[in-house]
């Protein structure tokens, strides 16, 4: 049974075909009374399907009751929960959807009576309660369910039990709302109904929380509605119910869920009931809530209100408490009520509340939101735009225009606009025309045309300002107004200017829009809209609205000044004269305590000016009355303290009238001017107030207003104005009135100014008028105490920082003045410098100061003229130069700033001069001079002027300035003396070819030069007579020579300074070279000349500097083959070291340093590498002593080749070609010293490949006649040369041919010896392959002697070439032959090793190293590496003991008869070191193997040296024949020992070998020592080798004695050491 109850649902459609029998059934029941032993899937299973057979409808009656009882006591049993459940309420439904009342008895089941009963249950009766069929049992179970109320304890039963009230009260009014049209009938009537709805509610509120019964008392409320009235219950819970159905109404509703929209829609409808029921209460609690400051509280609250309202009856009452409420609201303002809040109004709007006495504050509400303020959402802007459309448009548009409503400026003309538009869309008659009609509650036409003009003046503010006025503007008059005054062109203009003008906003930005354009505009469009309107009344009105707005409402200055602009425009367009005079009287009678509020004055009056001058000018000297007219005038019914400002003030206001109106007029007011002037002198004189100084700068600073704008007009050429001197005298007057001794107030500034604006105007000065000006504004201005005074005697920072802008605003009124009267009379420019000769000589600094500024102002202004035809005479040109080039050097550096800027501006106009001279004449000027020099260069700079102003002398004077400038080289002034420095050497740059008196110049210079002269004047002297040396070094050169050696500081410094410039140091090196090129021995009286020795001396003054680098670089060749000419010639000579010829400064501390001819010419040769940045070479020098080869005339030679050697290193092959190609002239030269020179730079050039490689050159015949030559020193030049070629490639062939000639050079003297060995390693080393080892052998034999020569210096160079020769021979792969050479070559380098030179040790364990690579000896290879003196003899006894316990013994026979032969050598050394090599070898040599022959040879050839004169000897000869004779005594021991170890392993044959016979010369590896050994030999001898090493292991190592090792016992050992150095190379 269980197994069919928990089939799965692939079941389902073939059980849906089973009949259903009572079986079935009964298994279903079974299955859920047995639910506790199923799963929950199990049982949910088991209700899908049988939901799905209820459905079916083929169960019988009695199987559904049966079905449902269990089912029900199913859920009382287990009480399922989520999914379970909810199939439980299914299977329910389903029951009940066929027999309704079946399941709904079971709520009062008599068995449960006292028992909730299950939820699922309970929501199955709510649910079925909306369904057909369950009328008869509405009153029952509601019955029941009131009974359920008072013992539901838990949420979920509450929730449950509130569902199936619920559904039966949604039952209930559906059958009520039927009534006799339902055809089922209720077993309850309404009274009852309503009964229980009451008996309902008291239980709700008295047993349950509030939210668990919202939507209950939503549905009981419901059906209380049924008996029409509330009941005492209900009224008495009214507050508990009215917050309860708020807070359900306060819950989001969501669209996707209908239960949530049903649940809002019934609080909203038990709002709507209780509204019926009790209206009073119900409001009253609503408004309540609407106080309560909680948003969440107040915005169902509106949401309510605004669904009953309309049902509450509308009492005055009701009124005056609802718009409290909303006042309250609005005052607090809370963000989150504000939607429903304006919603709320929109609708009170509708119902005419904004019409009550605190409808305002709705408005103002409104319109406060309406602000442009971003935070506002764009539905509230709208909504605040509906609340707004409700008031009248008159009062909307007078409250637009209310200052305090300017931020909701755009959103309320938008509002009126549009509620304009549609009152004319309905042919209403627009609201402008009837505003006059109530001027007191509206604002009038003339008031909102000027708020409307004034707001679009700045139209992109907010963005829509002035769209937005322009707007409502043309919406407020149409065409078709009837306006009696407001005419119809108004509306024709308006409809055609405003779209223009919304167009340019339009197109433009707030960028792009030109602010001037824009407001003449508008000025123009109200302009002509007065034009149109044609009403001299409405124009009053208009224009006292503007005056108003000036005086009391306009605070920002672009708007206040608009505002004088619009009244002036307006003011225009009158046509009533007398209209004209009162508002020009209104507008004087202003206040004018502001510089805006005159100048707006003033501009009114000029723009009235452009129609009415006359009037105006008129109107302005009956004002000005005031100023002279005690009997009328205002100002003196003032304080008498505030008399002198208000006068002032007046004047200001006039004068500044006066300039508009001539700005404004210009041609038709210069006509008054003259008759201006006279009015503003008289207006001075006939002051009727006290004249202090307050006055008079209150009078210039308002005439400067006047002058200034005099000053523009160019119309005023052309008419004379008697006036103007006078006013000019006026001026000057004032100007000498003012002390000296302070700058209190800026009156002469002021003064001059307003001369200079006279500019324009005629009559022009005079000659005397000019002079009277001028003296008197430079004493003014130059006296004043200096700008650091003026900052002491202030009494504040403030006032000091005022008095020193004040000055510096003088200097500049004076500037400009000066400039006027230039432009006057330019040819008299000459005139205004005379007058400040004596300020530029003044001993005061400021006063040097400002008159050279003042130079500096004239003659730049007149330099930017331009205007040159007219010729400008300087007729004291000479004089100005002077000065101006003395001050260019002057202690106050801006004077010199000045003076700089002066000069170059004289020069300037010099320049022009004569370019335009020469343009008259027809010749061509090269453009673009002027350029070269500038402000910059002359400042400081006396030189530079010179040089500049050089070209306008002739030759006579440029010497003659020459010698007056050297005068003053001793000028007490320090700054006045370097100035006559400077100008001699810039004329001397200049013009120095020119010079006449050279030698007196020279001399005169020498002069100066020996007195105490400042050091910077004595430095520009120097420079000064290195310019005249540079253009004329054939005669000054000469001249210094000639001075008596040594040279004092003075000449000294003189060829010092000539290796700074250049071109002057190129200059007097060719003439200096050229006297060393041509060197004699000795001059006519026999002894050395000094003339080269000066020019030595010359050379290391000059090149001492850095300056002179590239000079020499350009003459470096040639320069330095003269130095060493003359360092060779100087060391013929052999002067006495103790002649001082040039003496070097020291630096500080140390000491000066004497040099004598040599050490001087030597030095000289260090400085020309020096100064070619050749300091590598010097370097080289002084590590390889070259400097001391040079200087000795024998070994001169060998110098220039170590100097050449570095320049090979160190130059580049350019330089190195020009070397080459110098010395080839000289090669063959007769004179020797430049023969031995050439020579040797010419075969050390060789070194170089470039140099090598040069085409067209036949370097080695030139070399091989040289080493054929007698003399030593060429052939070892040769010698050299040849070297250096080979090693070069493409040489091999060539030289291959030289080798006998060389190998016979071996032989020759040391220093030929050595370079013909080297000569020969570079020929094997860089040689072919081939032509190497041919060569190699050639020559062994001859090299060999060499190892042991007893001349260091060709021992060392032989071995180390030997080294070399073995390194290249072994790249070569060599046969037997050479083999046999190179054996030949150990026993001399194993004697030479033994050498107490250091140098040759080290050059025979080079070679010895070479050796074993060649041979394969590579565990040889290490020891020889590293051999010094220290371990030289170890390491012949490891060589001995290779060669020993290697059994080598043929070998080794060869080398001791090789060693024989060098017992004979006449050296001692080589004695003694063969005998030691013979010990050393013998103490190795197992004596009872050693045929007694062979011990026969060594006594006989030992025997002869026992008497040898060196002791040494003896002593070496007597420690080997005792060694000999030890040895043979132990011979038999040994061979006893042998013979019986041969006889327990193997038999070998017992004979003994000869230790000396011929030897096959071949290379032996060590691999080989392997291969020669027989195979029958191998096994017994690795096991004696295995034996050995065992001893060995275990017993240390002795040797010699009576406990000496074998050979054979030491071989394996040797064995070992080849085994660990691994194969041989080869």
């Amino acid at each position: 049974m269980f197994v069919v109850m928990a089939a799965s649902s692939e079941t389902r459609e073939r059980d849906l075909e089973c009949d259903v029998s009572g079986e079935t059934i009964r298994n279903f029941m079974e299955a859920l009374q047995a639910a506790g032993q199923l799963s929950a899937d199990n049982i949910l299973q088991t209700l899908k399907l049988l939901e799905v057979k209820v459905l079916n409808n083929r169960m019988t009656t009695s199987s559904r009751q049966k079905v449902t009882d269990t089912l029900v006591d199913y859920l009382r049993a287990v009480k399922p929960e989520g999914e379970l459940e909810e199939m439980c309420v299914s299977v329910l439904m389903a029951l009940g959807s066929q027999s309704p009342e079946m399941v709904i008895v079971k709520l009062w089941d008599r068995l449960h009576l006292h028992d909730l009963p299950p939820r699922s249950l309970l929501v199955t009766v709510g649910k079925l309660s909306l369904g057909q069929g369950v009328a008869p049992y509405l009153g029952a179970t509601w019955e029941h369910i009131l009974c359920l109320l008072r013992m539901a304890q838990e949420e979920d039963d509450m929730l449950a039990i509130c569902q199936a009230l619920s559904g039966l009260v949604i039952s209930t009014r559906k059958h009520l709302d039927l009534g006799s049209k339902d055809d089922e009938v209720m077993d309850i009537t309404p009274e009852a109904v309503s009964i229980k709805a009451y008996h309902t509610l008291r239980i709700l509120f008295n047993h349950w929380s509030l939210k668990n019964k919202n939507k209950c008392i939503c549905q009981l409320v419901d059906a209380l509605a049924v008996s029409g009235r509330g009941g005492v219950n209900l009224e008495s819970q009214l507050e508990n119910v009215v917050p309860m159905l708020f807070t359900q109404l306060h819950e989001k509703v969501n669209t996707s869920d209908p239960y949530s929209i049903q649940s809002h829609g019934l609080a909203m409808r038990a709002f709507f009931i209780l509204t019926k029921l009790h209206n009073d209460q119900v409001v009253l609690l609503i408004r309540k809530t609407l106080e309560s400051k909680d948003p969440a509280k107040i915005v169902p609250a509106l949401q309510v209100f605004m669904e009953i309202f309309q049902e509450v009856p509308q009492t005055e009452t009701l009124k005056r408490e609802v718009m409290h409420s909303i006042v309250v609201l609005i005052q607090e303002d809370l963000k989150p009520v504000r939607k429903t809040l304006l919603s709320f109004l929109e609708m009170l709007g509708r119902l005419g509340y904004l019409t009550l006495s605190q409808g305002d504050v709705v408005i103002d509400y409104a319109i406060q939101l309406c602000q442009s303020d971003r935070s506002n959402e764009e539905d509230i802007q709208l909504k605040c735009s509906k609340i707004l459309q409700m008031v009248p448009l008159p009062k909307l548009i007078t409250l637009l225009c209310q200052p305090s409503n300017s931020l909701a400026f755009v959103p309320l003309s938008k509002t009126a606009t549009e509620m304009a538009l549609r009152a004319r869309t309905l042919g209403q008659v627009p609201y402008l025309s009837g505003f006059h009609l109530q001027p007191t509650q509206f604002i009038s036409p003339q008031k909102l045309l000027v708020h409307l003009v004034m707001f679009s003046l700045k139209p992109y503010r907010e963005k829509e300002f002035g769209v937005s006025s322009l707007r409502l503007l043309n919406a407020l008059h149409p065409i078709t107004s009837l306006h009696p005054i407001i005419n119809l062109d108004v509306g024709w203009l308006w409809a055609k200017e405003i779209p223009k003008m919304l167009q340019i906003l339009d197109d433009h930005t707030e960028k792009t829009l030109s602010q001037k354009e824009w407001q003449d505009r508008l000025l123009q469009f109200s302009s002509q809209s007065l034009l149109a309107i044609s009403d001299d009344n409405w124009l009053e009105q208009l224009l006292r609205v503007i005056l108003e707005r000036i005086n009391y409402f306009s605070d920002e200055d672009e708007e206040k000044a608009f505002l004088y602009k619009l009244f002036g425009f307006c003011l225009r367009t009158a046509r009533n004269t007398e209209l004209l005079k009162s508002m020009l009287s209104s507008i004087l009678q202003t206040a004018h305590e502001e510089l805006q509020e005159r100048e707006g004055i003033a501009v009114v009056l000029s723009i009235v000016s452009t129609k009415h001058l006359k009037t105006a000018l008129d109107h302005l000297q009956a004002y000005g009355a005031v100023l002279t007219d005690k009997a009328s005038s205002f100002i003196l019914r003032l304080m008498k303290e505030h008399q002198p400002r208000e006068w002032g003030m007046v004047c200001h206001t006039i004068y500044l009238c006066y300039s508009k109106i001539v700005s404004e007029s210009k041609a038709a007011a210069v006509e008054h001017l003259d008759a201006i002037l006279a009015l503003v002198l008289q207006h001075y004189r006939h002051c009727i107030v006290e004249k202090d100084k307050n006055l008079k700068l209150d009078y210039l600073d308002a005439l400067t207003k006047l002058t200034g704008v005099l000053g523009s007009q160019p119309a005023a050429f052309r008419l004379e104005f008697p006036h103007k001197l006078e006013m000019v005298a006026f001026m000057v007057e004032l100007i000498k009135e003012e002390p000296l001794t302070s700058i209190s107030s800026p009156i002469r500034q002021k003064a001059m100014s307003i001369v200079t604006d006279f500019r324009q105007i005629r009559p022009l000065l005079e000659v005397k008028e000019r002079a009277e000006l001028l003296r008197a504004c430079y004493k003014s201005v130059f006296c004043l105490p200096p700008t650091d005074v003026l900052r002491k005697e202030a009494s504040s920072p403030r006032e000091a920082s005022a008095n020193v802008d004040l000055f510096r605003e003088t200097l500049q009124s004076l500037q400009k003045l000066m400039e006027t009267l230039i432009v006057e009379m330019p040819t008299r420019i000459q005139h205004c410098l005379e007058f400040l000769d004596m300020w530029l000589n003044s001993q005061k600094d400021s006063e040097r100061e400002r008159a050279m500024w003042c130079t500096a102002c004239i003659l730049g202004f007149t330099a930017k003229m331009n205007n040159f035809e007219t010729e400008i005479e300087f007729t004291r040109l000479g004089r100005l130069v002077r000065l101006l080039a003395v001050r260019c050097q002057d202690p106050v550096d801006n004077i010199c700033f000045l003076s700089a800027q002066a000069i170059y501006s004289l020069y300037c106009i010099l320049l022009q001069q004569k370019k335009t001279a020469r343009k008259k004449q027809g010749l061509w000027e090269e453009e673009g001079r002027s350029e070269v020099y500038s402000a910059s260069v002359f400042y400081n700079s006396t030189f530079e002027i010179a040089e500049a102003f050089a070209e306008y002398f002739t030759q006579m004077q440029v010497t003659n300035l020459v010698l007056t400038a050297m005068e003053g080289l001793t000028n007490s002034k320090a700054k006045e003396s370097l100035a006559a420095a400077q100008l001699m050497s810039g004329v001397l740059k200049e013009r120095g070819r020119d010079m006449m008196k050279i030698e007196e110049v020279v001399e005169g210079i020498l002069e100066w030069l020996s007195l105490q002269l400042e050091p910077s004047t004595k430095e520009e002297t120097l420079r000064a007579m290195c310019l005249l040396a540079g253009n004329n070094a054939h005669i000054v050169v000469p001249l210094l020579l000639n001075k008596p050696l040594p040279w004092n500081r003075t000449s000294l410094s003189l060829w010092k300074v000539f290796g700074t410039q250049r071109e002057t140091t190129i200059g007097i090196l060719q003439v200096l070279i050229g006297v060393l090129e041509k060197l004699d021995s000795r001059d006519e009286t026999g002894e050395m000349p000094f003339q080269p020795v000066a020019v030595a001396c010359a050379l290391c003054e000059m090149l001492s500097g850095s300056l002179c680098q590239e000079a020499v670089k350009e003459l470096y060749p040639r320069l330095l083959l003269a130095v060493l000419h003359h360092l060779c010639w100087v060391i013929e000579q052999k002067p006495p070291q103790k002649m001082v010829v040039y003496t070097k400064e020291g630096g500080l501390g140390s000491k000066s340093k004497p040099f004598d001819p040599t050490s001087c010419a030597l030095e000289v040769v260090k400085l020309v590498l020096l100064a070619a940045a050749y300091e590598g070479v010097v370097f080289y020098g002084n590590q390889h002593r070259s400097w001391d080869l040079l200087s000795c005339p024998r070994f001169y030679y060998m110098g220039i080749m170590d100097l050449t050697s570095a320049m090979v290193k160190n130059c580049e092959p350019a330089v190195l070609h020009q070397l080459l190609s110098l010395v080839r002239n000289f090669l063959y030269s007769l004179d020797h010293r430049w023969k031995t020179l050439a020579r040797a730079l010419y075969a050390q050039l060789l070194w170089h490949r470039s140099v090598a490689q040069t085409l067209g050159h036949d370097f080695l015949s030139n070399l091989v006649k040289w080493i054929k030559e007698p003399d030593l020193v060429m052939k070892e030049v040769g010698l050299r040369g040849i070297g250096n070629l080979a090693l070069h490639p493409g040489q091999s062939a060539s030289l291959k041919s030289l080798v006998p000639s060389l190998r016979d050079l071996l032989k020759n003297e040391v220093r030929v010896t050595v370079q013909a060995v080297k000569s020969l390693r570079n020929i094997i080393c860089h040689g072919q392959a081939e032509d190497t080892k041919v060569v190699f052998c050639s020559i062994s034999k001859h090299l060999r002697p060499l190892i042991n020569d007893e001349r260091d210096q060709v021992k060392i160079s032989a071995t180390s070439a030997l080294g070399h020769m073995l390194h290249q021979v072994d790249k070569c792969k060599p046969g037997p032959s050479i083999w046999r050479e190179i054996y030949t070559f150990l026993v001399p380098l194993l004697l030479s090793i033994q050498d107490n030179n250091p140098e040759v040790v080290k050059a025979c364990g080079g070679a010895l190293t070479e050796w074993t690579k060649v041979i394969g000896w590579s565990s040889l290879t290490r020891t020889f590496r590293h051999t010094t003196l220290s371990d030289h003899i170890q390491v012949l006894e490891e060589t001995c003991k290779y060669l020993v316990g290697a059994s080598r013994r043929q070998l080794l026979g060869e080398l001791l008869s090789q060693s024989f032969g060098f017992l004979k050598s006449p050296q001692p050394f080589l004695r003694t070191a063969a005998v030691s090599f013979i010990e050393l070898t013998v103490k190795r040599i197992s004596m009872s193997h050693l045929h007694e022959d062979d011990v026969q040879l060594f006594r006989n050839a030992l025997e002869r040296l026992r008497d040898d004169p060196a002791q040494s000897v003896q002593r070496s000869v007597d420690t080997v024949l005792k060694r000999l004779d030890g040895c043979a005594s132990a011979r038999h021991v040994s061979a006893s020992r042998s013979s019986q170890l041969g006889s327990t392993f193997f038999k070998v044959p017992q004979r003994k070998k000869r230790l000396f016979k011929p030897v096959k010369w071949e290379r032996e590896d060590e691999d080989q020592q392997e291969k020669k050994t027989p195979n029958w030999f191998k096994a017994p001898l690795n096991l004696l080798r295995a034996r050995h090493t065992r001893k060995v292991r275990n017993s240390p190592l002795t040797e010699g004695g009576a406990g000496e090792k074998t050979a054979a016992s030491q071989a394996p050992k040797a064995r070992s050491r080849l085994e660990e150095a691994g194969p041989a190379p080869k």
